[in-house]
């Protein structure tokens, strides 16, 4: 449009066209951007500059149009082809050009992906009816979720939707509380996932070895370990998508088999089964590590959050429907275990879900409460791998790591990242079940006792915050809502064992360490940093 000032101080004009104008002006400009774009000249024709000195201006006082004038300035030629209706973008819904290239995932996969984070199915949760009884395992499982998974869920879905980037929790509280302590976030969360990715081949294993008894230790054993690792690293590097369908395939394979179970089981329920406990014979440690272990994890998923299709609707839609998922594939197998089997509490370890289907069905149940069991724990690993990958490159393009983590494959995922943490997890094999839960709770609740922090600093100090979901609650409210999930907590930290403790305070200590060191090495360049241009912090950055 032209302008008939002799400076954007003074004043600024709007074209007065008529339709006809209009039409043929907005076909020129897209030709001229074309013409641009493939680097072809393109002359005006005298007739073209008669026309344009004939078209009528008027002039409007600056200070009537100043907002409309510093919008105008920074068009692009796109949007001044198309005009925009809308005045604001709101955060959650912005994405980044460069991750717009890649294929996002939807709410099913989204879903799926949610539950291998957090579930995976009812493996791994025989250790509670040991610890505590049958009452108190379904009591456990059945109430603790609101305690404990449901403020966690709606948490991440108001910080994922206001800050839609690979990253997740590393940016609320980088956010909140400055780089620094965004990357200790991020240093005790990628161990803590990296810890958990370890016991998924020991739990591959110890479901496989009643049919095959040579990998119950030895190098048979450790040679699975290590080949099931790079397998299911290398089905990661193939892409997030293709990890969201292999997803559902494995959570509905894995879950189907419960139902059955359920239905064969339907005439040897007995009831009262289920009441039984021993508040004299509890073990409170196992008790409580096994019921967070098995209903944490639900903010790994913010770190995909920049791979989501429309984050700031599918985000909240897929974590209610995903905590409904796993509560039931929690609640249903543990009620027809305990109510169909008489008890036993020394024989309900991990695997023992086997030995209840050959019991209630026979071999054919078993053999696909196995194959179940071994294709979920696939779907966890790779589920917690792409957590773990894609929050070292979130954290990356924040500058927090080197810029090499922030490289991605032609199949769109962090290379690096997912290099890392499968080191990570082989250097971590070695740990017994029990050890690997112990340690990764520990460390995980330093972590979330931090984004307890920013979620609150950030209602307090930035209210009007654009939030495409919003926790329906003030800031007394958020408060009151985050104090029975820290009480859990601090139980929970108050149950682990010395040799816990001093391996994870050891893990902090380097984190402590590790970031001012990354800084020094900055300075002095001997690794580059890098940081996106498009990201959005409210606290100072490291640039």
């Amino acid at each position: 449009m032209p302008w008939n000032c002799k400076s954007e101080e003074s004043c600024f004009v709007l074209s007065k066209t008529n339709p006809e104008n209009w039409k043929r002006n907005r076909m020129q400009l897209i030709l001229s951007v074309a013409c641009s774009l493939f680097g072809i000249s393109r002359t005006k024709s005298k007739r073209t500059r008669a026309r344009r000195k004939k078209s009528n201006a008027i002039a409007i006082p600056p200070s009537s149009f100043m907002k409309q004038r510093n919008s105008l300035t920074r068009q692009t030629p796109a949007e001044m082809v198309e005009p925009s209706n809308a005045d604001y973008v709101e955060l959650g819904e912005r994405s980044s050009p460069k991750l717009d290239k890649y294929q996002k995932v939807s709410i099913i996969p989204l879903v799926f992906l949610i539950f291998y984070e957090v579930s995976g199915g009812p493996f791994g949760v025989e250790d509670s009816v040991q610890a505590a009884g049958p009452l108190l395992a379904l009591l456990g499982f059945l109430l603790v979720p609101f305690i404990w998974s449901v403020p966690e869920a709606l948490i991440t879905a108001e910080l994922g939707t206001m800050f839609p980037e690979n990253g997740g929790y590393v940016v609320w509280v980088s956010s909140a509380l400055g780089p620094f302590w965004g990357f200790q976030q991020g240093w005790m969360k990628w161990l803590s996932g990296v810890i958990d990715n370890a016991l998924y081949p020991v739990l591959f294993l110890d479901y496989l070895k009643s049919a095959f008894p040579a990998l119950e230790g030895g190098l048979p054993r450790t040679i699975a370990v290590l080949v099931l690792t790079l397998a299911l690293t290398y089905m990661s590097y193939r892409g997030l998508t293709l990890v969201g369908w292999v997803a559902i395939l494995l959570g509905v394979f894995s879950l189907l088999p419960f139902i059955f179970m359920g239905i064969v089981a339907i005439p040897k329920l007995e009831p009262s089964r289920w009441l039984v406990t021993d508040l004299g014979y509890i073990d409170w440690g196992l008790y409580l590590n096994t019921l967070f272990w098995n209903l944490n994890y639900w903010d790994s998923i913010s770190t995909l959050a920049g791979e989501v299709e429309n984050p700031s609707k599918t985000l909240p839609k897929a974590l209610f429907y995903a905590v409904i998922l796993v509560v039931f594939g929690y609640f249903f197998p543990l009620l027809i275990g305990t109510g169909a089997i008489p008890l036993d509490r020394k024989m309900w370890t991990d695997g023992y879900f086997s030995d209840i289907a050959k019991m209630l069905g026979g071999v054919w149940l078993l053999t696909w409460i196995q194959a179940a069991a071994a294709l979920s724990n696939m779907g966890m690993f790779l589920a917690e791998m792409s957590s773990d990958s894609f929050q070292l490159e979130g954290m990356a393009t924040r500058g927090m790591l080197p810029e090499f983590f922030a490289k991605r494959s032609r199949y769109g995922t962090p290379l690096v990242g997912i290099l890392f943490s499968a080191s990570g997890v082989l250097l971590l094999s070695w740990l017994s079940f029990q050890e690997i839960v112990a340690a990764e709770n520990f460390l995980y609740c330093f972590g979330m006792i931090m984004e307890f922090i920013a979620f609150l600093k950030l209602r307090i100090d930035h209210p009007a915050e654009s939030r495409p979901f919003k926790i329906p609650v003030g800031t007394a409210g958020a408060i009151l809502m985050c104090i029975p999930p820290t009480v859990l907590i601090l139980v929970v930290l108050a149950f682990a064992s010395l040799k816990v403790m001093l391996i994870s305070m050891v893990a902090v200590i380097i984190g402590l360490v590790l970031e001012p060191w990354l800084r020094y090495s900055e300075k002095k360049r001997w690794l580059r940093f890098s940081m996106n241009a498009d990201i959005r912090d409210f606290h100072s950055t490291y640039r």
